[in-house]
């Protein structure tokens, strides 16, 4: 059995899921590319497929980062009034750099979630 398995000191789910680390033992890699999830932990073996991967984490990302822009964009539309191509050009790579930075700890954040409340698919009771 692989050491740390059945460690006394539980991992911190929002340590793992943020740190993109395994959130049974906190130290083998969830991905195996950019967004690729790894199929099991390089360390604990925690297999990784049984874990719900949908895209949850894409919509915060969107409810939270458009409200910082368009907060961010009201402000200063009423304090400069700057030209529309202008906006286009401060808020784009926001955009485009917020969401690609934030969906990768996001996704692993859920899974984390996932391994620690034990969360499963529905099944109705026969």
């Amino acid at each position: 059995m692989p050491d740390n398995q059945n460690s006394d000191t539980p991992v911190s789910p929002v340590k793992a899921g943020l740190g993109c680390r395994c959130p049974r033992c906190g130290k083998g890699k969830l991905y195996d590319g950019f967004l690729e999830f790894a199929g099991t932990c390089d360390h604990c073996e925690l297999d990784f497929t049984e874990f719900e991967r949908g895209d949850g984490p894409a919509v915060f990302i969107i409810l939270i980062l458009g409200f910082i822009v368009v907060g961010l964009a009201l402000v200063v539309e009423v304090n400069y009034q700057p030209p529309l191509w202008l906006h286009a050009i401060l808020w784009a790579p926001m955009i485009i750099g917020g969401s690609i930075g934030m969906l990768r700890p996001a996704k692993g954040l859920i899974i984390a979630m996932q391994y620690y409340y034990n969360a499963s698919e529905g099944k109705l009771d026969k």
